[in-house]
C-alpha cells in the first residue's frame, strides 16, 4: 500500500513479538518524497524487527504535493520519468518538512522510552530510497537528536558532510540500482570512512531499486539478518552498549 499527499505525520509502533531487547528503530519508507511505500518499505520491515525483539516505529512523514486524481498523477509521473515537463519533480535532497518529521520522531521515541521499555542510547533510524535520504539527513543535520545507529537502504550515495560524532552506519544497495549512475564512485561510504566513522557496506550483484526486505531467492535476500548481526557486533542489541 502506498500513500500520497501526506500533510499530517504519524508514528506507528510495532511492539516485539519475540523476547524484547532495549533497542528501537524508526523506519522511513521511500517514494521519492512524492508518496510513501508504507507496506513494502515500512510495515513489513517493522514486523520483521518486532519478530526479532526490536521495537519498531514506522514514520509516515510529510510528502510533496501531487495531483489528487490518480490518473492525472500517473500521467504526470510518466512524463517526469521520461524527462518531460511535469507538474512535480523528485527533489535532489530531503525536503525540510520530512527532515523535521524525522527529528521529531527521534525526540518522541526518546521522550517516551520508558513507555516502550527501550534504551534512549539505542534508538536507530533507517529508511528506504527517499527514506534513506532522510536517514542521512537526520545524521547530517540532526545535531544532538541524531540517532544512535543509522541504516540507509538503497539511498542517495552522493557526498555527505559527516559529523565528527556520526553514529555507526549500515548501507545496502544493488549494483544495478539507477541511483549509482548519478554519482562517480561511492562518496557516501568514502566520506564516512574519511571522517573516521564506522560504516558497514553491502552491494549486491543485482536487485535493482526497491527490493525492500529482499525477495526469496534473490541476491539481496537475507540482508536484514546481516543488519541484525551488525547491531549485535556494535553492541546495539544484547549486552552493554
Amino acid at each position: 500500500m502506498s500513500v500520497r499527499n501526506v500533510t499530517r505525520p504519524t508514528l506507528t509502533v510495532f511492539r516485539p513479538t519475540a523476547k524484547q531487547g532495549t533497542a528501537a528503530v524508526i523506519i522511513a519508507p521511500g517514494g521519492g518524497f512524492l508518496g510513501l511505500e508504507m507496506e513494502k518499505e515500512g510495515w513489513d520491515m517493522a514486523r520483521w524487527f518486532a519478530a526479532h525483539g526490536i521495537t519498531a516505529f514506522v514514520l509516515k512523514y510529510r510528502t510533496l504535493a501531487t495531483p489528487g486524481d490518480q490518473k492525472v498523477f500517473v500521467h504526470q509521473l510518466d512524463l517526469m520519468v521520461h524527462g518531460q515537463k511535469a507538474a512535480f519533480a523528485v527533489p535532489s535532497d530531503t525536503p525540510p518538512e520530512a527532515l523535521a518529521d524525522g527529528i521529531a520522531a527521534l525526540r518522541y521515541v526518546r521522550a517516551h522510552a520508558a513507555d516502550y521499555a527501550i534504551d534512549t542510547k539505542r534508538v536507530g533510524f533507517m529508511g528506504f530510497s527517499a527514506g534513506g535520504f532522510l536517514s542521512r539527513s537526520v545524521v547530517e543535520k540532526g545535531g544532538s537528536d541524531m540517532p544512535d545507529f543509522v541504516a540507509p537502504i538503497y539511498p542517495n550515495m552522493g557526498p555527505m558532510v559527516v559529523p565528527s560524532d556520526a553514529p555507526p552506519m549500515f548501507v545496502a544497495i544493488a549494483a544495478d540500482d539507477f541511483l549509482l549512475a548519478r554519482t562517480k564512485g561511492l562518496p557516501l561510504i568514502e566520506n564516512y570512512r574519511d571522517a573516521g566513522r564506522s560504516v558497514e557496506f553491502h552491494m549486491y550483484s543485482s536487485g535493482g531499486h526497491g527490493f525492500g526486505i529482499g525477495p526469496s531467492g534473490s541476491p539481496e535476500q537475507g540482508w536484514p539478518e546481516l543488519m541484525l548481526q551488525w547491531l549485535r557486533t556494535r553492541g546495539l542489541i544484547g549486552g552493554t552498549p
